[in-house]
Formats: C-alpha cells, sequence, structure tokens
C-alpha cells in the first residue's frame, strides 16, 4: 500500500474514472468544446500566418505556404498518430482504476514521441526540396515554400510531445488544460506574426520563426500539465519501456500511417489543383487553412470520443460505449451543418478578408456553399477511426484512411480535374469521402457488439 500511497502524492489525487459515470452527451460537448476552442486557436495561428503574408499583395507567398501546408500537414498528422497511442492505452487504465500503470504508460509513450518525432524530423527536412518539386512548385514559389519548412520541420518534436501530452491529460478528464497547450501556442504565434513579418521585414520566414517558437511554447506549458499538475509521469526505466513500447507501437505505427494517409490524399489533390495555376493554388491554401477552423469542432469530437469510450471500454460498459459513439455522431452531424451555414454567410467577407478576387475568390465561394456539408461524411470517419484505435483496432482506421486516400480520393480527382477544372478537383476530393465515412460507422458498430457479447478474458 505504501508504494500506491506514493504514486499519487503529487497535485492530483487519484479519482474515480470520470466518463464511466454521469451524462455522456454532456461528457461529449466538454471535451468536444474544450478541444474544440484549442484547436480553433491553433488553427487560427495558422490562419494569422497566411492572413498576414497574404497581406504582403504578393501570390507566390501564398501559393508557396499552399505547398508547405501539404508537408505541414503531414507532419502534424505524425504528431497526432503518437498522441493517440497514448490516448488509446492510458485511457483504459484509468478506467480500471490502475493510476500507476497509467503513469507508466504515459511517461512511456513520451519516450516513444519524442524518439519516432526525431528521426522523422530528419528524413522529412531532407525530403523537403524533392517533395516540394513532386507538388508542382517552381521557381520563387518553390524557393519560398523551401525555406519556410526548412524553417519549421525541426520543431516537430516539440510540436509531437505536445500533442501526446493533450491526449494525457484528456485521458486523464483534464480538456481545460489540454485546451491551454494549443491556446499558448496560438496566442504566441498570433503575437509574434506581425512583429515578425512586418516589423523586422521577414515576411514569409518570419512567419516560419514564429510558428517555431508558438511550438516551443506548448511543449513547456505541457510539461507543466503533465508532470507538475497531474503527476502523470514517472522516470522512464528500462524494464518499463520493454513492456510498454510493444503495446504503444503496435497503436502508433497503424495510427501514424493512418493520420499520414489524409495529408497524401490532399497533397494528391494540391499537385491536381496546380496544373489550374498559383491561383487555384491560393484558393486551395485558403481553404485548407478555413476548413480546420470552421471545422475544429469536429476534429476535437475525434480526439475527444477517444478517452471517453476507452474509461467505459477499461470498466467493460459496453452499452454505455456504444451509445457514446452514437452520440459522437449526431453531435458531429450538428457542428457541421453549423459550419455550413456560417461558411456560407461569410462567404463575402472571407473572400474580402484574404483580398482575393477572380477565380481564386470563386473557388471558395464554390466551396464554402456547395461543398462544405460534405464534411459529415469525413467527420463520421475520424470518430469511427478514434474508436477503433481505443478499442484495439488501429489497423481498421489505416485501411479506411488509406482507402480514402486512394481509391475514395484519386479517381475522383482526375474525373473532376477534367470535366470540370480546379472546381472538379475540390467537389472529387469531397465527394470521395461519403462512401468510406459511411463504411466507417459500419464497421464499428460492427466491431462495438461483438466485443459486447465476448466472453471475457
Amino acid at each position: 500500500m505504501d508504494g500506491a500511497e506514493l504514486t499519487v502524492t503529487g497535485p492530483a489525487p487519484a479519482a474515480p474514472p470520470r466518463f464511466v459515470t454521469g451524462s455522456l452527451l454532456t461528457h461529449i460537448l466538454i471535451m468536444s468544446g474544450t478541444g474544440a476552442v484549442g484547436l480553433i486557436a491553433i488553427f487560427i495561428g495558422d490562419l494569422a500566418n497566411i492572413l498576414f503574408l497574404s497581406w504582403l499583395s504578393d501570390e507566390a507567398i501564398v501559393a508557396a505556404v499552399g505547398y508547405a501546408s501539404s508537408i505541414l500537414f503531414f507532419t502534424t498528422s505524425i504528431g497526432i498518430g503518437l498522441s493517440i497511442a497514448a490516448t488509446s492505452l492510458v485511457s483504459p487504465a484509468i478506467g480500471s482504476g490502475d493510476r500507476p500503470k497509467a503513469r507508466r504508460l504515459a511517461s512511456s509513450s513520451l519516450v516513444v514521441t519524442l524518439v519516432v518525432s526525431a528521426v522523422l524530423t530528419v528524413v522529412v527536412w531532407l525530403a523537403v526540396p524533392p517533395l516540394l518539386k513532386l507538388l508542382g512548385a517552381q521557381g520563387r514559389t518553390y524557393e519560398l515554400a523551401r525555406d519556410y519548412l526548412w524553417i519549421l520541420v525541426p520543431f516537430l518534436p516539440p510540436l509531437a510531445l505536445a500533442m501526446t501530452a493533450t491526449g494525457i491529460l484528456r485521458s486523464v478528464g483534464d480538456p481545460r488544460r489540454a485546451m491551454h497547450i494549443t491556446l499558448t501556442g496560438a496566442i504566441v504565434n498570433i503575437a509574434l506574426d506581425p512583429l515578425l513579418i512586418f516589423v523586422f521585414g521577414l515576411g514569409i520566414h518570419g512567419a516560419a520563426i514564429a510558428s517555431g517558437i508558438a511550438r516551443l511554447a506548448m511543449l513547456a506549458y505541457a510539461i507543466h500539465a503533465v508532470v507538475r499538475v497531474h503527476d502523470m509521469a514517472s522516470k522512464p526505466t528500462m524494464p518499463a519501456m520493454k513492456e510498454d513500447w510493444p503495446p504503444l507501437l503496435a497503436v502508433a505505427v497503424p495510427a501514424v500511417l493512418t493520420n499520414v494517409a489524409t495529408p497524401v490524399g490532399n497533397a494528391y489533390v494540391t499537385a491536381a489543383i496546380a496544373t489550374h495555376g498559383d491561383s487555384a493554388v491560393a484558393a486551395w491554401a485558403i481553404i485548407g487553412r478555413i476548413i480546420p477552423v470552421a471545422f475544429g469542432a469536429i476534429y476535437a469530437l475525434s480526439g475527444s470520443i477517444g478517452p471517453i469510450i476507452g474509461q467505459n471500454f477499461g470498466a467493460r460498459d459496453y452499452e454505455r460505449m456504444r451509445r457514446a459513439f452514437t452520440l459522437s455522431l449526431a453531435v458531429n452531424a450538428a457542428f457541421t451543418l453549423v459550419a455550413w451555414i456560417a461558411l456560407w454567410l461569410g462567404t463575402g467577407s472571407i473572400i474580402a478578408f484574404f483580398k482575393v478576387s477572380g477565380s481564386a475568390a470563386e473557388l471558395i465561394q464554390f466551396f464554402n456553399a456547395m461543398l462544405s456539408p460534405l464534411f459529415v461524411f469525413l467527420g463520421a470517419l475520424f470518430v469511427a477511426n478514434a474508436a477503433f484505435n481505443t478499442l484495439g483496432h488501429a489497423q481498421l482506421s489505416t485501411w479506411l484512411n488509406w482507402g480514402r486516400a486512394t481509391v475514395g480520393t484519386i479517381p475522383f480527382v482526375d474525373y473532376g480535374s477534367r470535366m470540370a477544372g480546379a472546381e472538379g478537383v475540390l467537389a472529387g476530393n469531397m465527394i470521395g469521402g461519403i462512401a468510406f465515412g459511411g463504411l466507417a460507422v459500419w464497421l464499428c458498430y460492427r466491431l462495438m457488439d461483438r466485443l459486447r457479447f465476448k466472453p471475457a478474458q
């Protein structure tokens, strides 16, 4: 008993698992709401980058950010995948009441994140030039995008560690501090952007430096919240590493592969858009920043439902786990409807804000009015993926996301590009996700039913 007592002498004493009792809808809305504030804040930080840079009235700079975004989306997705591994193992341990195991897994997940993200940083940094050329970047636009990425890619480890920390905090039922991690990054980014871009005249290089400093600020707060506030990081040991790394990597590898699929699909869309000129790429870059802000609540929902399902899975409450998934799908539909209305009504302001005109403005208007409602199917896929990862079937997420990024993207985008130009590319990209969203939901219900009637081990 003495050893158990020592593990909870930190600032946050052990408490009953938060999500195994009470209103599921309340838990989902609180987790999603706080997550949305944090995520939207980070996306607004990214949006501020492209907004301030658009005020330089240089289309090549905006297009360069568009190309760079596809690769940055790739690195961010790696961080998200690593954080999913932490959530998938820590939340069931919390749900079963085994806090020492949860602390050990949290520490191991942070070490895994550091090692994997450091290796991938080197690989991606070296691959920046060929990747940009593969996407279709040329001339000055290529040079600007290359410099932007060479500055920012080395900050992947701090970002990945901060993301893993948010997963740990959500697993213990502290969405507020998880939100504060991303809010910290957004505030620092937005504060530094105008200073470095305009006052010091660094332009796109200043935007990259601001984002890098913001990621360091996120990491600093994340360490404080996980270590000092919740005492959720025990000292890593080799025996713990040997025990924890196999299950962590069993989730992390497919989760990273799952999350990498989306930026790979987006990169293909970027390459297809590039054939229609820099104006189309600039519009796609702006749309790429609008989407996370408008649909930030859905991204947050997919990150929030994992801990809720995970704690109930650990507590073996399968009926409550199933109801949580159903409610999350309903919340996804409601969030999509609100975002669609906001985008539709705000199109004129968005176009004026970014000072775009002509074909770029038309593309933004087309996406907001006609295509944004289809995000409900992508949201359903994201929510189902979170459930698969938490329930020990991360490979289903991998297959579905890669199916969406290939079969659900390439033929639709190619056909749309030939038939309707840049608008057809955007339409094909969204239409291709319908079948995979529906399939993911069906498979998730099947999995939950199978787990419910599976004999206890």
